[in-house]
């Protein structure tokens, strides 16, 4: 019997209290694992420690390379976010920085950390071609990293990955942010790693998976156990469902109102266009879905609608029955609008405990600077409650789960009862249970008259009451229609 190529006996690791305790787990060569549970459970900690990155931990952890493998003997641990420096090694980066022509020009381009990779790993360019032409990303190769998307810059992580094609690969939540046709190709290119004998893990919350899964596991009380299917996995548990705070209740507005009207709205970034001639109206109390593959604008798009983009200024934009660049500021804008987005969640304050996280929504900061009126916080209270956050209030907001994380960064875009919220692949990174909880959250909102725009890739993780629906394709845009004429499953 050939001798497992991952070996763990009686591992043991905590922070601030235990997480993984006598955790025993063997992987043999060429295997396919998924190791789905409950966020908060261990799964990116365990990756982290069979990777090198986490060494603190007690008991046994073995890895033996196959020396006849022409793979590279390497243990390849893809995170869930990347972690990207300028080209001073620094990574003191700051929200809006992505727009900004005039200082956004010190990180590397798509290009140069290719060729940084492949120096390092000696790998061929030719091979990288059909990955690049397969994912869609040719065209970003003189981008700079700054100003990827959160699915763009996971495409980044994963071209790097499926190119190295290391011995053991794993890779934390793979589909995040990804369109259905990348979803579709990653999987096929996992498949493919296996019939070359690449051991795979994927740390994955979603229903879908490639069919070269062979076994399933989860990590309950610092155990691993193994499940049947991903349907065994351990579920969240199920919250009481309560009323709104009082604040968010009855927000109908008594006359409809235009938000947003976009006219012939086209942006480009040298000769690259991202929008073209874009024409988009946006009504109180409604609630659109938009869509459209990674790289198709959505992300300009939305950073025109919250302030963030310098070229709102020459185009025809009227945000709240205003014209862009007639005497408003980008806070009269902010003030408006809750936004939650990926690269929000990259650029906050992790220091912040979680009630300056959701206070300082009050102010449209990245962490709380100002102190409280009493109304204020009252409404900081009851949204705490309403979130059941009230026991995490005075902790850090990088100690919670991401999945956590993303809760007290919703109720930071709550808490100041914005006319238009901004929900940008809210759920990434949340267990099924947490993302079940939040869209409920959404529809109660939408049932209250609340104004919204939803960006999502997985048709069965969206809310169910969204009443427009945008796609954009190539910076244009494709459909837009009501959903009671969509065939759409939910």
């Amino acid at each position: 019997m050939s001798t497992p190529i991952i070996q763990i006996s009686n591992l043991n690791f905590q922070y601030s209290k235990p997480i993984l305790e006598d955790l025993n787990w063997e992987i043999s060569s060429g295997e396919c694992w998924m190791l789905g549970g409950l966020s908060g459970s261990g799964k990116t900690t365990l990756a982290k420690i069979i990777s090198g990155e986490l060494k603190n931990f007690e008991g046994k952890l073995k890895v033996s390379f196959d020396e006849k493998s022409k793979l590279p003997k390497k243990v390849l641990y893809v995170s869930n976010w990347f972690q990207f420096s300028n080209l001073e090694g620094d990574r003191n980066f700051y929200y809006q920085q992505r727009y900004n022509q005039q200082v956004k020009n010190d990180t590397l381009t798509v290009f140069a950390e290719l060729s940084h990779f492949a120096k390092e790993e000696n790998l061929d360019f030719g091979i990288l071609e059909s990955y690049l032409e397969s994912f869609g990303f040719e065209n970003f190769k003189n981008q700079q990293l700054i100003e990827l998307s959160s699915g763009e810059h996971k495409k980044l992580q994963l071209l790097k990955a499926l190119w190295l094609k290391p011995q053991v690969l794993i890779i934390d939540q793979p589909y995040t942010g990804l369109d259905v046709k990348s979803r579709k190709f990653l999987n096929q290119a996992f498949d493919d790693l296996i019939k070359d004998n690449v051991t795979l893990v994927l740390i994955n919350n979603d229903d879908e998976y490639p069919e070269s899964v062979q076994y399933f596991v989860e990590i309950e009380n610092g155990k691993l156990v193994h499940r049947k299917s991903p349907k065994d996995f351990s579920k969240g548990e199920e919250r009481t469902p309560k009323s709104l705070p009082f604040f968010l209740q009855n927000n109908n507005e008594s006359q409809r109102e235009n938000l947003i009207k976009l006219e012939n709205i086209s942006i480009s970034y040298g000769e690259k266009q991202v929008l073209n001639n874009i024409e988009w109206e946006v009504n109180s109390g409604e609630q659109w879905l938009l869509q459209g593959h990674n790289g198709s604008g959505k992300s300009t798009l939305l950073s025109l609608l919250n302030g963030d983009h310098p070229q709102a200024y020459a185009n025809e934009i009227h945000l709240f029955g205003q014209k862009r660049g007639s005497g408003e500021s980008i806070w009269d804008i902010k003030e408006k609008i809750g936004m939650i987005s990926p690269e929000l969640h990259w650029y906050f304050d992790m220091n912040a405990n979680v009630g300056q996280t959701i206070a300082s929504g009050f102010f449209d900061s990245m962490s709380l600077y100002q102190k409280l009126s009493f109304d204020q916080q009252q409404q900081l209270e009851q949204i705490l409650y309403f979130f059941d956050l009230k026991d995490d209030k005075n902790k850090k907001l990088k100690t919670l789960p991401l999945g956590k994380q993303r809760l007290a960064l919703l109720a930071r875009t709550l808490i100041k009862k914005p006319k238009l919220l901004i929900l940008d692949e809210p759920c990434q990174g949340m267990d099924n249970e947490q993302t079940q909880y939040f869209n409920q959250v959404i529809d109660d909102l939408a049932s209250q008259g609340q104004s919204l725009i939803y960006v999502g890739h997985f048709e069965s993780q969206l809310p169910k009451k969204l009443s427009h629906k945008l796609v954009l394709e190539n910076g244009t845009t494709q459909i837009k229609s009501r959903f009671e004429f969509l065939n759409i499953e939910r």
